[in-house]
C-alpha cells in the first residue's frame, strides 16, 4: 500500500491531506471543548447545529467547486481554500458567543468544500492504475484515522500544558503547511471539458460532448448520481454511516462528561477509539477488495452499523461504571471500522461510474449529497439527545441506519457489470459513437461497452433487456 508514496505528485498531495487534517482534528476537540464552556449540558445541541451549518456549507459550495474545476486550475482552487481556512481559523480563539461559532463553521467549511472534490477528483489522473488507486483510497481512510486517533491525543498531551484556544494555533499551522505542499506539487493537467459543437453543414447538430455551463455541470453530477443504481446505493450508505457518525461525532463530549462523568482529556480518549477501528478497517481493505468486490464488503459493513447503535443504546441507559466505559470505546472502535469499511471502497464506485472529465462533476455530488445525509443526521443527534436522552438517540439512529442499509441493498443490483448491451434511438447513422454496433429495429442501433451516464447515456438501460433505451 505504501508503494503510492512512490509518486512525488500524490506524495505531496498526500502529506498535505495529512497536515491539514490534524489541524482539523485539533481544532474538533478545541470546538467541543469551547461549546462545553458555553452551553454546558446543552453542549450536544450547540455542536449539533454547528455541525449542521458545517453540512449546509459543503452542500451549498461543493457542486459550485466541482463545476468550477474544470475551468480553474485545481492548485490554485485548492491553495486558495487552504488559506481561507487558516485565516478563518486564526478567529477561532477570539469566539465567546454562540453565534460567532456557527459563523466560523460556515466560512471554515465552505472553504473545504472546495478543496476536498477537487482533491479527490486528482487523485484518479495522479494515480489511474486500479491497484494503485485502490491503495491511495485506503491512504486517504488512513489519513483520516490517524487523525481521529493522533489529534485527540496530541490534543490531551497540549491541554496538559495549554489551553484549548492554542489548539486552533495548530488548525491555522496545518492549513498554511498543506497550501505550501499543494504548491509544490506537479499536477496533471485536466481531462479537457468540450464545448458543445456546432450544426454539421447536412443540417444535423452535433452532440454536446460536455455541459458548457457552470450550471450545466453542477446539475449534471447529481443527476448522474440518481441515474446509476449503484451511486443511488451508495448514498444510501452514505446515509446510514451518518447515522452513526453522528452520535460519536455530536455527543461523545455528552457521554463522556454529563454520563460518565469523566475528565475532558477522556473526549480525546473516546474519539480515539473510533479512529483506531477505522484505522484498522483501512488497513486491511485493500487485501479484501483484492479478492471481493466492493458492494461485498460495503453492504454488511452498513447491516452492522445498526446493532452497534443498539448496543450504545444499552450501554448509555446502564448505570456508569468500568464495563459500560470500556463497552462504549468498543462500540465507538466498531462504529469506526463498519464506517471505513462503507466509505472507502466509495471512490471506487464512483470511478468506474463516470468518464474522466466528468469525475470533479461526481466527487462533487458525492461531497454534497452525501453531506446532506449528516446535514440530517448531526442535528438529530444532538437535539434529540439534549431532548430525550442518549438510549432514544441511539435507538432513533439505529432505525434510519438500518432502514438505509436495507435500501441500498435494494438498489444496488447483485449482478453490477461495467459493460452493459443498450440500444440509441437518437444518435443519427455514422455517428462515431455507433462505430462496431449495428441495427436492432427501426432507427436503433445496439451495441455493448462500459457504461455510465454521459453525452450519450441519459439512463439506465432497465434490468433484463439488453436492447434498453440509452437516450
Amino acid at each position: 500500500m505504501l508503494s503510492v508514496l512512490r509518486n512525488r505528485t500524490y506524495r505531496h498531495l498526500f502529506t498535505a491531506q495529512v497536515v491539514a487534517l490534524v489541524g482539523t482534528g485539533l481544532a474538533t476537540v478545541a470546538l467541543a471543548l469551547l461549546a462545553y464552556d458555553l452551553a454546558g449540558a446543552d453542549a450536544g445541541a450547540v455542536l449539533g447545529t454547528a455541525l449542521a451549518i458545517k453540512m449546509v456549507a459543503y452542500v451549498a459550495i461543493a457542486p459550485l467547486a466541482g463545476a468550477l474545476a474544470g475551468r480553474v486550475p485545481r492548485r490554485a482552487l485548492m491553495v486558495a481554500a487552504d488559506l481561507i481556512r487558516a485565516g478563518t481559523a486564526l478567529a477561532l480563539p477570539f469566539v465567546d458567543q454562540v453565534w460567532q461559532i456557527y459563523l466560523t463553521v460556515f466560512l471554515l467549511q465552505a472553504a473545504s468544500a472546495a478543496f476536498t472534490p477537487t482533491f479527490q477528483a486528482t487523485i484518479p489522473q495522479v494515480l489511474p492504475a486500479e491497484r494503485d488507486y485502490t491503495s491511495a483510497l485506503s491512504m486517504s481512510r488512513l489519513a483520516y484515522d490517524l487523525e481521529s486517533l493522533f489529534s485527540p491525543a496530541l490534543a490531551a498531551l497540549l491541554l496538559t500544558a495549554v489551553s484549548y484556544d492554542w489548539l486552533f494555533a495548530g488548525t491555522t499551522l496545518g492549513f498554511l503547511a498543506s497550501a505550501a505542499l499543494v504548491v509544490s506539487a506537479v499536477l496533471p493537467k485536466a481531462p479537457p471539458v468540450e464545448r458543445a459543437a456546432g450544426v454539421h453543414s447536412a443540417g444535423v447538430r452535433a452532440p454536446v460532448e460536455r455541459a458548457a455551463g457552470v450550471r450545466a455541470r453542477m446539475v449534471f453530477g447529481s443527476r448522474l448520481f440518481l441515474a446509476t443504481p449503484r451511486l443511488r446505493a451508495l448514498l444510501a450508505l452514505d446515509l446510514a454511516v451518518a447515522a452513526a457518525g453522528a452520535i460519536v461525532f455530536v455527543d461523545t463530549v455528552v457521554v463522556v462528561r454529563e454520563h460518565f462523568h469523566r475528565p475532558a482529556g477522556d473526549v480525546s480518549l473516546a474519539l480515539g477509539a473510533y479512529g483506531a477501528g477505522s484505522m484498522a478497517a483501512a488497513l486491511l481493505l485493500p487485501r479484501v477488495l483484492a479478492r471481493v468486490g466492493d458492494r461485498a464488503v460495503m453492504l454488511p459493513a452498513a447491516l452492522a452499523l445498526p446493532a452497534v447503535l443498539a448496543a450504545v443504546a444499552a450501554v448509555t441507559a446502564a448505570p456508569p461504571s468500568g464495563w459500560t466505559w470500556s463497552a462504549l470505546l468498543a462500540a465507538w472502535a466498531l462504529v469506526g471500522a463498519a464506517g471505513a469499511a462503507v466509505l472507502t471502497p466509495g471512490g471506487r464506485v464512483i470511478r468506474r461510474s463516470a468518464a474522466g472529465a466528468d469525475l470533479p462533476a461526481a466527487f462533487a455530488a458525492q461531497f454534497s449529497l452525501s453531506h446532506s445525509c449528516w446535514l440530517l443526521t448531526y442535528p438529530l443527534a444532538g437535539w434529540l439527545a439534549a431532548a430525550a436522552g442518549l438510549p432514544v438517540t441511539a435507538l432513533t439512529l439505529g432505525v434510519l441506519a438500518l432502514a438505509a442499509a436495507v435500501g441500498a441493498i435494494a438498489l444496488w443490483p447483485r449482478r453490477d457489470p461495467d459493460a452493459l448491451r443498450h440500444e440509441h434511438t437518437d444518435l443519427p447513422p455514422g455517428h462515431p459513437h455507433l462505430t462496431g454496433a449495428h441495427p436492432s429495429r427501426a432507427g436503433a442501433w445496439s451495441h455493448g461497452h462500459h457504461y455510465v451516464i454521459d453525452e450519450h447515456h441519459h439512463a439506465w438501460p432497465r434490468a433484463g433487456r439488453t436492447g434498453a433505451a440509452a437516450r
